[in-house]
């Protein structure tokens, strides 16, 4: 059997392929510099806006100058975490190229080819996604589509919008029903897009009775509409939910599809559930998203491919009215937006698409496992053997016993502290084991919780098996600090008033134990030196918290905080010592506040030593004057006297006392007798509490720390604890000196002061040894 002959491919298309690979191995890899080309590059002009250069560039330097931009700031900000691009991402790429490509083509040869692409396009993806005899809109912005559905419906509801424009509309205002579960600012986007004023918006409730919290009020939409076509108005389109943007919940299709037939009204569904149509077992109420009016597919993030369009895919029988609302074009280069889409979908294939979305509800469902597992960990998932969505949330029971700590006084502002708690939860998580995509979400009804969505985020940042366990192992280590410090944050504050030199800031929104302020105990001051002194002393105890040898996370509290001048301390584990911690914190603030006073009197007795120096300078000038006269003060003539009658003035010597805060005579310091008289003090030694081998600061001996320390440290949670040298106990030897070396270093101390004629200097050594 003769085979097939092999047909040439366009140079030009080769040379492109092979332009765009290479471009993106130089741009992903990063060493198009050495190191010494980007410590040149941190001054370089290049980096500055500037006027074309007049013989242009080569492909090398541009891509250069686009690397530099790319990865600039990641020696100061670390490197930044990118999307995974594969080779189906590459595809993608080359179609943006292609497409530009294309568009130089005769316009027959445009037109067939894009009529190719579209239709193939479209109808792959409706095969895919179980949308039969629909039609599909590919757009930028993913909430383009659905401003094509609204003009769509307003084109059919009004025969003569076309002509008349917006003046049918005041005679019977369009109204367009959204759920509160969805995305913010969609229904005002609308509105603005179509000229629409903001009462033309209905936000439908969620259940609050019956059902799921994230699920459009049925029964109250219902009771809406009817109010509204009594008033005159026109129920023109319904938003619903196939995934929440929050918490991935999804509405009831079939029951809201039956009320929209009802009332003639456009049912659009848009949300990441919608994903889970390719696969062999689908939820009942998602596969109701198949028989609404239009449903809007982001594949881009579901697959992993960077730069394409976004589908909306929709049923209407009049392809004038389809023109009309601007989901058609006569323009052939409009429809190459598909072209990236096309590439892609023909490279995975039916399979690989099916196993990339596969992959993503497997992870979800591995996550969900695991957390039914761990304890103080509550869920938030609609159907539990479906859902591509996971939010899970810490919350300690208060009704479980607690050692070593209480909750009591917690359950009015509890909901704000677990918040918080669960916030930090989100950002060490995400920290921890970045490649598993997790964020933070605040839902209405739960509070802040972490969210795992990996249909979004697994393709782009190819998320495995073992990132998701990786992520279970960090959580179980997490939630033993949770729970201690949420017992701790009250016995914290029980601690802290008890101290009159302590206040207790209270702030929900810290996750840690809470905050304190040092309050100076001296009340002659007026309240601005009161609060400048306030200042300075809880910046300098706050350094000194930081340099101790613990675990703690000291800070200077949140970035809005109200309260200023205070100390925020982290999170806590199970061993902490909150009375030793708050004895430190006040004793370090008494040392502070004392050697600043001792700082303030001796800037007052140094202010007076120098105003009695200059009396004494001026009396010892007005001396000086009666006892030369005041001839000898005329420069000519005080020079002629000094040569016939010398005066033989006396120098009088003055030093500072510091210790006594007043002026000696200089005398005593040339006297050898008087140096060793005086005596050196030498200072003692400190004492050093005594602390087990390996026990840090604000730890109980015998508290389980061990187990703590080592799988859940609090100093491998937050961000890089500092560590310091511990203070080590001065040999007892080196401490004591004996008596006669004593004596012997003072006498040569005294020696080295004294003035001593040349050549006498050994005889005088060996005469005081």
């Amino acid at each position: 059997m003769d085979k097939p002959p092999v047909k040439m491919m366009d140079p030009t298309l080769a040379e492109m392929g092979n332009h765009l690979s290479d471009a993106m191995k130089i741009l992903e890899s990063g060493k198009l510099e050495s190191e010494q080309g980007k410590e040149r590059r941190k001054l370089s002009w290049k980096d500055f806006p500037g006027p074309l250069q007049g013989d242009g560039q080569d492909v090398v330097s541009i891509l250069q100058l686009v690397q530099n931009l790319m990865h600039g700031d990641d020696d100061q900000q670390g490197h930044r975490r990118m999307q995974y691009v594969g080779e189906q991402g590459h595809m993608a790429l080359l179609g943006h190229s292609l497409a530009a490509y294309i568009s130089v083509l005769e316009r027959e040869r445009l037109r067939k080819l894009t009529t190719r692409i579209l239709s193939d396009t479209t109808l792959w993806l409706c095969r895919l996604f179980r949308y039969e005899n629909g039609s599909a809109y590919y757009h930028e912005d993913d909430r383009e589509g659905l401003v094509k559905m609204c003009r769509l419906a307003i084109n059919t509801h009004y025969e003569d919008y076309a002509t008349e424009g917006f003046t049918l509309l005041s005679s019977k205002h369009p109204v367009i029903y959204q759920s509160a579960a969805c995305r913010p600012g969609l229904g005002q986007h609308l509105c603005s897009q179509l000229g629409l004023p903001l009462s033309s918006l209905c936000i439908v409730p969620c259940n609050t009775m019956f059902g799921s919290l994230h699920q459009m009020d049925v029964a109250l939409l219902d009771k809406l509409i009817r109010d509204d076509r009594e008033s005159g108005k026109l129920p023109l389109l319904l938003i619903a939910n196939a995934g929440t943007p929050g918490a991935g919940h999804t509405d009831k299709l079939s029951r809201l599809k039956e009320l929209c037939v009802q009332y003639n009204m456009w049912l659009h569904v848009e949300g990441v559930n919608l994903a889970t149509l390719v696969l062999g077992q689908v939820s009942s109420t998602v596969t109701a998203a198949t028989k609404c009016d239009s449903i809007t597919l982001t594949p881009g993030p579901w697959l992993g491919l960077p730069a394409v369009p976004a589908v909306t895919l929709y049923r209407h029988e009049d392809p004038a009215l389809s023109l009309a609302a601007g989901l058609t074009s006569s323009q052939p280069v409009e429809k190459l937006r598909a072209l990236p889409l096309w590439l892609s979908l023909q490279y995975l294939g039916h399979d690989g698409i099916l196993q990339r979305i596969k992959h993503a509800s497997q992870l979800s469902q591995q996550l969900l496992e695991h957390l039914k597992t761990l304890a103080s960990i509550k869920t938030s998932v609609e159907d539990e053997l479906n859902s591509p969505v996971v939010v899970f949330r810490f919350s300690q029971d208060n009704s479980a016993p607690s050692s070593g700590g209480s909750v009591e006084g917690y359950l009015a502002g509890e909901r704000d502290i677990l918040d918080a708690l669960n916030r930090w939860l989100g950002e060490q998580l995400a920290q921890q084991v970045p490649l598993s995509g997790v964020d933070v979400v605040e839902l209405e009804d739960e509070g802040t919780c972490v969210r795992f969505s990996p249909l979004m985020t697994a393709a782009a940042l190819g998320t495995q098996e073992n990132d998701v366990a990786a992520l279970v192992e960090k959580l179980g280590e997490m939630i033993p600090v949770l729970s201690c410090t949420l017992r701790f944050r009250q016995d914290f504050k029980d601690e802290v008033l008890q101290q009159a030199s302590l206040s207790y800031i209270e702030d929900q929104s810290w996750p840690g134990l809470g905050g304190v302020r040092y309050e100076a105990r001296t009340t002659d001051l007026d309240e601005d030196k009161r609060q400048y002194r306030v200042e300075r002393i809880n910046s300098d105890l706050l350094k000194k918290l930081m340099e101790l040898d613990t675990d703690l996370y000291f800070s200077d509290g949140p970035e809005f905080c109200e309260e200023k001048n205070c100390i925020f301390i982290g999170m806590a584990t199970e061993d902490l010592d909150v009375a030793e911690l708050v004895e430190t914190i006040v004793s370090i603030g008494r040392d502070i506040e004392e050697s600043g006073k001792l700082f303030e009197n001796m800037t007052e007795v140094v202010r007076r030593g120098i105003q009695e120096a200059e009396q004494q300078l001026q009396k010892a000038n007005e001396e000086k004057l009666m006892e030369e006269g005041v001839l000898r003060q005329i420069p000519l003539v005080g020079s002629v006297l000094n040569w016939f009658s010398p005066v033989q003035a006396s120098v009088k010597g003055r030093t500072f006392n510091l210790a006594e805060g007043c002026l000696d005579s200089t005398e005593p310091v040339y006297s050898v007798k008087a140096q060793m008289i005086k005596e050196a003090s030498l200072d003692s030694p400190k004492s050093v509490t005594k602390r087990f081998p390996g026990q840090k600061l604000f730890r109980r001996h015998g508290a389980g720390s061990d187990s703590v320390s080592d799988t859940s440290s609090v100093s491998q949670l937050e961000e890089s604890f500092r560590e310091t040298a511990h203070v080590q106990a001065i040999d007892a030897e080196e401490a004591e000196v004996p008596q006669e070396h004593h004596v012997h270093i003072v006498a040569e101390m005294a020696l080295s002061d004294q003035r001593v004629p040349e050549g006498q200097e050994t005889e005088s050594v060996d005469t005081l040894r």
